[in-house]
Order: C-alpha cells, then sequence, then structure tokens
C-alpha cells in the first residue's frame, strides 16, 4: 500500500512540476488602475487565459514593475514582457508613431484612431525603430481627441489661452505653444496635483482621464468640441518573449488582439454615453468653442505638422510617407462604411 500511495504522489507531483515547467506568465507594466484605457490588456489576459486553458497568463501591474515614463526601457531590457506607453512621454525614442499625435489629424471616431494607428504599426520604419528596444507593437489604446477642464472663468478664446499653463504633451502641447500657451508634460499621474496646485491653469486629456485621474473633480469647466488631437498610447511586447512563445500561444496572443480592442470600443462607448451625467453630477460646465476660434486654431497649429515632417525626415524617418499613410487610411476607413 505504501509503495503504491508514494508512486501515486510521485506521478501526481511529477505531473504538477511538468504543467508548471511549460506554463508561461507574463509580467505586464501599466501605471495608473484599471480603467477604460487598460479594458483591452484586462480583457487580453481574460482570453489568452481561457485559450490555453490556462497555460498562458498575463499577471497585470499597475504601477508596481516601472514607472510610466520608464516602460519602454523596461521592455527594452526584459524587466517584463508586455507594457503600455504614451509616445509623447519620450518622442525620441518613437518617432515614428508621434505622426499619431500631430495636432488636428482630422481622426473623428475611436474606429477611426484603431485603424490609422494599425497603419502606422504595420509600417517597416516604425518597427525597425521599436526594434530597436527590442519591441514589438501589439495594438494601440484608441482615445477620443483630448479636451481641456480648468477652472475660473473658461478659455474659450484663442486669446484667452495666451500664457495658459496647460498639461498637454507630443503634438497637442505643440499646438498650444503655437497659440502663446504654456504646455508641460506631467504625466498623467502627476495632473491632478499639477491642476490642484496650480502649477498648471488646464488639464487636457481624454474623458477616460480625466475622470480616472480625478482632474473633472476640481473642474469648473470643459471643452466639448476642442478637440486638437489625442496622443498615442501602445501596448508592446518584447521581441524575444514574444518569440520564445509556443506556436500555439503565439496564435493564442495573435488571435485576441482584435478581440480585446473591440472590447475596449464597447467598453469605451459606454463611457462616452453617460459623460453628460458625469459633467451634470459634478457641476462641470459645458464649454463649446466657436468655428472661427476652431478655424483660427487649425490655422496656427498646422506648422506643427509642417515642422515634425521637415525634422523627422532630416532624422531619417519617411515622415511624409507615414503622415500621407494616415490619411489615406483615414479615406479608406470612411469609404468602408
Amino acid at each position: 500500500m505504501n509503495k503504491i500511495f508514494t508512486g501515486a504522489v510521485v506521478a501526481t507531483l511529477t505531473a504538477a512540476f511538468a504543467a508548471e515547467a511549460t506554463a508561461t506568465e507574463w509580467n505586464v507594466s501599466l501605471w495608473g488602475k484599471r480603467r477604460a484605457f487598460t479594458e483591452h490588456v484586462e480583457r487580453l489576459a481574460e482570453l489568452l487565459k481561457e485559450k490555453t486553458n490556462g497555460e498562458f497568463t498575463l499577471n497585470i501591474s499597475y504601477g508596481g514593475l516601472s514607472k510610466n515614463k520608464e516602460n519602454l526601457d523596461g521592455i527594452s531590457i526584459g524587466a517584463f514582457e508586455m507594457a503600455q506607453f504614451c509616445a509623447g512621454y519620450h518622442r525620441d525614442k518613437n518617432r515614428t508613431i508621434t505622426v499619431l499625435e500631430l495636432p488636428f489629424l482630422g481622426v473623428n471616431t475611436l474606429e477611426e484612431e484603431v485603424a490609422v494607428s494599425k497603419a502606422v504599426y504595420a509600417h517597416p520604419a516604425a518597427q525597425k525603430e521599436m526594434a530597436k528596444w527590442n519591441a514589438k507593437l501589439l495594438m494601440p489604446s484608441p482615445m477620443p481627441q483630448y479636451n481641456l477642464v480648468g477652472t475660473g472663468e473658461p478659455r474659450d478664446t484663442l486669446e484667452k489661452m495666451k500664457g495658459m499653463r496647460v498639461r498637454a504633451t507630443g503634438g497637442i502641447g505643440k499646438a498650444f505653444e503655437a497659440i502663446g500657451a504654456v504646455p508641460t508634460s506631467v504625466t498623467a499621474t502627476e495632473a491632478y496635483n499639477a491642476m490642484e496646485s496650480g502649477v498648471v491653469d488646464t488639464v487636457a486629456f481624454a474623458q477616460h482621464a480625466h475622470l480616472a485621474f480625478g482632474t473633472i473633480n476640481i473642474a469648473d469647466w470643459w471643452t466639448e468640441n476642442l478637440n486638437p488631437g489625442t496622443v498615442n498610447c501602445p501596448v508592446v511586447v518584447n521581441i524575444d518573449a514574444y518569440n520564445a512563445l509556443s506556436d500555439k500561444e503565439r496564435e493564442a496572443l495573435d488571435s485576441s488582439v482584435d478581440e480585446a480592442l473591440d472590447y475596449y470600443l464597447e467598453n469605451y462607448g459606454k463611457l462616452l454615453d453617460k459623460w453628460d451625467t458625469i459633467l451634470d453630477e459634478k457641476k462641470v460646465k459645458k464649454v463649446r468653442i466657436s468655428d472661427e476660434e476652431l478655424a483660427k486654431f487649425r490655422a496656427v497649429a498646422a506648422p506643427v505638422r509642417d515642422q515634425w515632417i521637415k525634422d523627422m525626415t532630416a532624422q531619417g524617418i519617411p515622415a511624409q510617407e507615414l503622415y500621407d499613410l494616415v490619411q489615406d487610411t483615414l479615406k479608406k476607413t470612411r469609404a468602408g462604411n
């Protein structure tokens, strides 16, 4: 009996160790807290677990693995296998995808944001640049056009925005700089304190971030139609880790991206549907910028795009080609709808 019992225990332990040995767990570096901006990563984790019967799992960390501005560095050295970052946090490291952060690109919907992001991510220049950081572009984190929240008198004209200290990164920051505002690139997690302490007068975010990082809680007003642009925040994976996956694991990951994005879009749509209610509850006034002021803003910000193309071309980036790719993708996406 003892021999039989011992043999059974050994067999069970051996099987357990074998299962443990074949299981794959990836660490994922995000920041802040779980919110609409991270729901595609959360859904991806669920899908991978389902499709591999728990043999491929994601261990998602909100700030426990790295600071948000250091996520790309962490990917490059293999400190974790997957991460999210925003191009505006380190424009010199991801120059190609900053085309997606140029002001007034003309992107109107989250679906269009997904389409243009995917097109740029698939471009050889973008993939080559990311490979320098041992990073593979996996999927975008599509966000609506940014808008401002502020306190006191609404900044509803370009004249009122002159000298305005605004939390804005990337091309949006450049656009505000062009009209005489003073952009600062404090991180999303620092935005509330910057606004509360008066370091900035206004904060430019998408809706989910105003909610998640609390800036809407101290705001008196919100610009409902300024729409100067948005930031681009890809989810990337470490190339070595990706190549080390089994065929089954890699297929599970690749096939789950579109499903995760579909879930993200559905979830974010629910937030947008209840945004007006949120503003009412928090007694935040909706401020509408006149068509005349918007036209002036676009005209003043136009050189930002031209300067980007000039600067990137000088650095060996096919800037005009990338910009044209965005515009062509928008046309094709709209024609398809």
